[in-house]
């Protein structure tokens, strides 16, 4: 049950709306400006108070991501907010732990967890905080552990070994119902602060590539261009990273 308290002011920032443009003053980023006020909830990823119960108050709405999100108050009256995974409830209490009970919510090292479970907010580097696994319903499967590093499978089929010292939340992400809403209007849209996407095909040539011609006209090219004309759609843009060497089993192509 979604709380309707007010959000707790301590753990709350705001972050000033750019409108997509980048530190030139040049829009970097299209279709974005716009939207209704919002401010930023601070979230504990990492969870460094090891060993500490906290009680979860309440679970609440977050306008800046997909799931829900979880206040909780430790033994020594600090509280944070924290991703709230499935079927948590406020009276709930959860426990960050080298060893903690297998139950959803609780957050340990990798190499502590069975094969078969379910985990989010996951580690890359050990305490560096949770970066993998943190969008609504979403969750990676322990498929077994090899000395010392633990392989999941990822929400997208890939199958990769992180270091067993890295800490994650068991369980699976809340609000897993996200992905069949339907906003309704193109003004709902607007108020996240999306801006409408014209299509390149309805442009005239000095504004795309696929600009031009008369009526429904095919693009007239090989292969679909960008605005400033690379090639789009299909094409691989994922850069190399440093943890590429741990990828055991690449995902799937559509």
């Amino acid at each position: 049950m979604i709380s309707k308290n007010k959000p707790e002011k301590r753990l709350l920032e705001f972050i000033k709306k750019k409108g997509g443009r980048g530190n030139s003053g040049r829009i970097t980023v299209r279709h974005r400006g716009g939207g209704a006020k919002k401010l930023y909830r601070l979230l504990d990823f990492g969870q460094e108070k090891i060993n500490q119960p906290a009680q979860v108050l309440s679970i609440e709405y977050d306008p800046f991501r997909t799931a829900y999100i979880a206040l909780l108050e430790y033994s020594d009256k600090d509280r944070r907010y924290v991703i709230a995974p499935q079927d948590l409830k406020p009276g709930d209490e959860v426990m960050v732990a080298d060893q903690a009970e297998i139950k959803s919510g609780n957050r340990l090292r990798l190499k502590n967890v069975p094969v078969g479970i379910m985990v989010f907010n996951i580690e890359l580097e050990p305490d560096r905080g949770g970066k993998l696994v943190r969008s609504a319903g979403s969750g990676a499967k322990v498929l077994a552990q090899d000395s010392g590093e633990t392989q999941l499978v990822m929400p997208s089929g890939e199958v990769r070994k992180i270091s067993g010292n890295c800490f994650a939340t068991l369980g699976t992400v809340s609000h897993s119902e996200h992905m069949f809403e339907d906003h309704g209007k193109a003004g709902a849209n607007r108020w996240r602060g999306i801006r409408p996407t014209v299509r390149g095909t309805a442009m005239n040539p000095v504004d795309h590539p696929h600009g031009g011609g008369e009526g429904k006209t095919p693009i007239g090219l090989k292969y679909p261009k960008t605005p400033w004309g690379k090639p789009a759609k299909g094409v691989k843009t994922r850069r190399s990273r440093w943890t590429d060497k741990f990828i055991l089993q690449r995902r799937k192509k559509k």
